[in-house]
Order: structure tokens, then C-alpha cells, then sequence
């Protein structure tokens, strides 16, 4: 993964006036690499900085957000699996709030489409998923550019050791994506929703 990464932002360094566009075409290109979502945008800011580094995440985000909910009648079998990863780790009958969804997208393990998937269930229609979908990826986009942004500031020796230290350590909290303990993280709204859906009518 990181001779990938290393290779594919080199590209997008020598871009010249394209590097913004073929940064965003990265974005979209990040599932098939198997690369997370936090090494992006730590990237953008490094080669961005961190105000047009966040707004290109932002941009590329949301289009894979997008990308994903017009794949999903493509490629049913691995929407079924994310829909079984999803019941297994939250219930059949617990939806996650847009404000959940938005915290959770900060936390690197959790795999980015399955949230995208809980964001679909939520939204009304493709404009609000839409709509939704970018204002969830702005604190990410955020966060992490402006990492990137501060490492771009250090020497460049450092910046070196830093970065191939960074990415075995990202690839190993990609194999981990969905080691997290929902139901504790979740345990009070959890039961609340399900009994407010199992109280009968009065």
C-alpha cells in the first residue's frame, strides 16, 4: 500500500495545474487501492496546505459518497454484507443519527461505507443524502488536512521518517476498521430507540 500511495501522490505532485483535479480522481480510486480515507487528507494538506487541501477532501468525499450510492444496485452482494456488518455490530431495528455519523467519521477504523450506508437509511431521497454526505465529510476533511498542513511545516528529513512510520501504522487501522464496541459507544440512545419501538400504541 505505501509504494502505491508513494507513487500515486508523486503523480499528483507533478500535476501542475491538474494536481487539485487528479487529487479529487483519487479520492474516488481510494476503495480499489485499499487506502484509508485519513491518509488522503493528511496528504492533501501536505501538498495542498490546509484550507485548499480541505476543501479538495471535501469535494472528493462527497463524490465517493455519491459514487457509492449509484454502485450500490451494481454490486448487491457486498451492499448485503455491509448491510449484515451493520445489523451484527447495531441491531436490525437502530438507525444512527446524522450527528452520530459525522463523529464516526473521524474515527479512522470504522470502514467509510458502511457509514455511508447508515447515512442512506437516515436521508430522504438522494439531495439529502447528498447534501448530508458533504456536510458529514467537513470535519473530517478538516481534521486531518490540517495534520497534514502542520507536517508540511516540519523538516523534510523528518517529514520522511514520519510518513513511512505513518503509513504501515494507517494500514493496520484499515485491516481494523470494524474493531470498535458500538453497542457500549451507543448503549443509552440504543436502548431508548428500542423501546420506544417495541412500546405498544396506547
Amino acid at each position: 500500500m505505501e509504494y502505491i500511495g508513494n507513487y500515486l501522490f508523486s503523480i499528483v505532485e507533478m500535476g501542475g495545474v491538474l494536481s487539485p483535479l487528479l487529487f479529487i480522481i483519487f479520492h474516488l480510486f481510494r476503495p480499489l487501492l485499499f487506502l484509508p480515507v485519513v491518509f488522503i487528507c493528511i496528504s492533501g494538506g501536505v501538498l495542498f496546505g490546509p484550507v485548499a487541501g480541505s476543501i479538495y477532501s471535501i469535494i472528493g468525499i462527497t463524490l465517493s459518497s455519491l459514487l457509492f450510492y449509484g454502485l450500490m444496485g451494481w454490486t448487491p452482494k457486498s451492499v448485503q454484507r455491509l448491510i449484515g456488518i451493520k445489523q451484527k455490530l447495531l441491531g436490525k431495528h437502530v438507525e444512527l443519527t446524522k450527528s452520530q455519523i459525522t463523529l464516526l467519521r473521524l474515527v479512522p477504523f470504522i470502514h467509510f461505507h458502511l457509514l455511508s450506508l447508515c447515512l442512506i437509511e437516515i436521508s430522504n431521497g438522494f439531495k439529502d443524502y447528498a447534501r448530508s454526505s458533504m456536510f458529514s465529510s467537513i470535519p473530517l476533511a478538516m481534521v486531518y488536512t490540517s495534520i497534514g498542513g502542520w507536517i508540511s511545516n516540519l523538516n523534510p528529513i523528518f517529514i520522511g521518517i514520519l510518513l513511512v512510520a505513518l503509513l504501515p501504522m494507517l494500514y493496520l487501522l484499515r485491516r481494523k476498521e470494524i474493531i470498535i464496541k458500538w453497542q457500549e459507544f451507543f448503549s443509552a440512545q440504543d436502548s431508548q430507540q428500542h423501546t420506544s419501538l417495541y412500546r405498544s400504541p396506547s
